[in-house]
């Protein structure tokens, strides 16, 4: 090999190299929908908080619930999103059914709906136990979805205030 070829082979393999140590490698892929939803309601199973906020409604609201959850759990997720939908209808400010409501919308990928979503349910919500989680968990799961580190750090100290310890009797 002659020494002007060198120098250029040295610079050209240098250069091939830097790009390589440029690139970063490739993100990994989102979690599912259901990978997602499962962490939302696994937030809420794991509260041990000493609330618990069980709402009193109207039969047929109760009835339209009821089926979104069997419409779910077939997997028929814009029947549940029709239905809860319905239920809106009849008690717009229902928390529990507005983070139901969160769910299917994850289940669907409309995850700016599923925050919103969420954070509708925490303003009508008890602010404290299991459905304060699942609410600050799925606006946690929209935030990393989006990449935004400072709104995962904030949802996460949001859904960390949301567990109210009992009183200790002696």
């Amino acid at each position: 090999m002659s020494k002007s070829v060198r120098p250029v082979l040295a610079s050209t393999v240098a250069a091939c190299l830097l790009a390589a140590c440029a690139s970063a490698p490739p993100a990994p892929p989102p979690p599912s929908p259901q990978a997602i939803v499962a962490s939302i309601q696994a937030a809420g199973r794991h509260d041990d908080s000493a609330l618990r906020v069980t709402p009193l409604r109207d039969a047929g609201t109760e009835a339209l619930v009821d089926q979104a959850h069997k419409d779910a759990a077939s997997g028929q997720y814009p029947a549940a999103a029709a239905q809860l939908d319905k239920a809106l209808q009849d008690e717009p400010h229902a928390p529990d059914i507005l983070q139901d409501r969160a769910e299917i919308a994850v289940r669907l990928q409309h995850y700016a709906h599923a925050e919103k979503l969420a954070q509708a349910s925490w303003n009508y919500g008890p602010k404290l136990g299991a459905l304060c989680a699942r609410n600050w968990q799925t606006v946690l799961e929209m935030r990393k979805l989006a990449r935004d580190s400072a709104g995962v750090a904030s949802a996460r100290q949001h859904r960390d205030a949301c567990r109210v310890k009992g009183v200790v009797r002696m």
